[in-house]
């Protein structure tokens, strides 16, 4: 398992999409946990990553600067940051999930059906992790999708 995610095709996928956007890994993973027109408290987006408030800053700070996020109050306590997407930010964020979920080519070596039961696999594998349940994202294909690749994920 830790073979194909890490290895062959699918090794250096994430800097792939970084480039593609032009942020680093840490900034990437704040624009993935980002809804558009949903603002995110700052110390939620700490919690979320395990990290302190002022490491999230920085990675705010690099967002903000491409012009991915903007810094908003939040509507009701003046002591909040919210992080929003922008729509240059929606954009980018859409750019490199179409690259870090496009499958790797060796998935060609399994027929169309083939695919679609390692789909639901792997999403029912997804289902029973506690930190992934109910939290799939919007930008992860869902269960209907034209032939061909059967997985776009």
């Amino acid at each position: 398992m830790v073979d194909l995610l890490f290895s062959g095709q699918v090794h250096g996928r994430m800097g792939e999409a970084c480039g593609a956007i032009g942020v680093a890994p840490g900034p990437m993973k704040i624009l993935f946990h980002l809804e558009p027109d949903q603002g995110t408290p700052m110390r939620d987006l700490a919690d979320h990553m395990g990290v302190d408030a002022s490491y999230v800053t920085g990675l705010a700070d690099a967002l903000e600067e491409r012009g991915l996020v903007e810094r908003r109050p939040h509507p009701t306590d003046r002591r909040v940051k919210m992080i929003v997407l922008t729509d240059e930010g929606v954009a980018a964020r859409k750019r490199a999930s179409q690259l870090m979920y496009e499958p790797p080519a060796s998935f060609g070596a399994l027929t169309a059906g083939e695919q679609r039961q390692l789909r639901d696999l792997l999403r029912k594998v997804a289902d029973a992790d506690p930190a992934l349940a109910g939290g799939r994202s919007e930008l992860a294909p869902g269960p209907s999708r034209p032939q061909g690749v059967a997985a776009r994920r």
